[in-house]
């Protein structure tokens, strides 16, 4: 008896900043357009890092993308039919809605590839992140390199004026190498407002 494979399901690359998760996402949006098959790449409105219109990795690596203020706004984007994938950048930025539009991707055939910072810069799980982890067929977790010590990073060192943030510090805030840093579970330091009396 033959079983037809069925096409759909939720991938999720995670790590902390500088782990490659962006590189990664390139690397599986080329090889899907390498098979000439559909994918409209996403990313939140609030990520202008590096322009409008692109999603860009660490090291420069730049693909086209479609900015958006919600995950439901990706629908008009689609043609008479869905496409054979989505991609979608900083998905940590968005709120529950993405976890209903990427189960309803998922379950129509969409390959759905997201990808998102686990742990926000007071090293706790950032926002949807552990439910689309949970919900996911298949989850790659990324680590960096400590720029402390050189262990694996797993963390992301958020830097104010010099000096760790504060966990009283808004969760979030847009940067990159100016503002942040990865770091090991021992060297990743958060300020405690109790701690400064």
């Amino acid at each position: 008896m033959d079983v037809a494979v069925k096409e759909g399901w939720i991938e999720v690359i995670t790590g902390s900043m500088f782990a490659g998760k962006t590189e990664e996402l390139l690397r599986r949006v080329r090889r899907i357009k390498y098979a000439r098959k559909e994918v409209i790449v996403f990313k939140p409105v609030i990520d202008t890092r590096y322009g409008m219109n692109e999603i860009v990795s660490h090291n420069n690596e730049r693909i086209e993308s479609i900015p958006i203020n919600q995950p439901g706004e990706m629908f008009r984007f689609f043609g008479a039919k869905h496409p054979y994938a989505i991609a979608v950048d900083e998905v940590q930025f968005f709120g529950r809605e993405m976890i209903d539009v990427a189960e309803e991707l998922a379950d129509h055939g969409v390959r759905v590839i997201l990808a998102g910072l686990d742990k926000d810069f007071r090293g706790e799980p950032f926002g949807i992140m552990p439910e689309l982890l949970a919900r996911a067929e298949y989850v790659t977790k990324l680590a960096a390199i400590c720029q402390v010590c050189g262990a694996p990073a797993t963390r992301t060192q958020r830097i104010i004026n010099g000096e760790p943030a504060k966990y009283s510090d808004p969760i979030i805030l847009i940067g990159a190498k100016e503002q942040y840093e990865a770091r090991c579970r021992h060297c990743h330091i958060v300020i405690r407002d109790n701690d400064e009396d």
